[in-house]
């Protein structure tokens, strides 16, 4: 099992790592966008993860297993990302973008979900058995932005299709894994509870606010050094 989550995680952010680095470079250089329309590209993901991974995690609780809805999820993502790469035109080409990271965004917190279900369904401790696992995503990430550099697509919507094509497999991968329970009964608390609005009250604890307010300063200037 630690294998094939090892594989889920590799695949995971070998989706995001064929183009999140390359794209600047492609709308700047082979498609003349300008700074800021470059930057909007970067945007999308904060737009999506305002409301998607929560949204999603009321779905994946409720009506459909996790594993199933991250295959879903990833193989709507792909068909945006391969909508995206035949596009040139700045808005067909940054909606069909928007779109396919609204899909992707919220399959970040699902594959961890994924993972920690079939790991504790194996007996195995998820505090000293993931990071292990989770590593390989970092790896995936790494590998896929390289072979985008060698194959020769870091400036070409090759980069995209590259993208799409692991969704592909992932989405379809993603259906193998161990089913993940869900639970119709509605949790105490209503729409509070379901959308994690209560986690806020975290932040009352002053380590809580300061790591909080650092890992949004990290966010910032993250993006900033991939648009650039």
């Amino acid at each position: 099992i630690k294998l094939r989550l090892i594989v889920m995680n590799f695949l995971q952010y070998g989706v995001w790592g064929a183009w999140l680095i390359s794209l600047g470079a492609y709308l700047g250089g082979s498609l003349q966008f300008t700074g800021l329309q470059i930057g909007s590209f970067f945007a999308t993901m904060g737009i999506a993860s305002l409301f998607m991974p929560a949204l999603m995690g009321v779905v994946a609780d409720r009506w459909i297993p996790a594993q199933r809805l991250l295959g879903i999820l990833h193989l709507l993502s792909a068909a945006c990302m391969t909508f995206a790469a035949t596009q040139t035109e700045y808005s067909l080409l940054y909606a069909s973008v928007l779109l396919a990271v609204i899909f992707y965004m919220p399959t970040i917190s699902m594959s961890n979900t994924v993972a920690y279900n079939a790991l504790a369904k194996n007996g195995l401790d998820t505090i000293k058995d993931f990071p292990p696992i989770r590593v390989w995503g970092t790896v995936g990430f790494i590998c896929s932005m390289i072979a985008v550099d060698l194959l020769g697509f870091a400036q070409s919507a090759g980069q995209l299709y590259f993208s799409a094509a692991i969704g592909v497999v992932l989405g379809c991968y993603s259906f193998t894994l161990p089913r993940c329970d869900v639970s119709k009964k509605a949790a105490g608390g209503g729409w509070i509870d379901a959308l994690g609005l209560r986690a806020f009250a975290l932040f009352k604890e002053k380590r809580m606010a300061i790591f909080f307010i650092f890992s949004v300063f990290l966010g910032v200037s993250l993006q900033i050094t991939n648009a650039f």
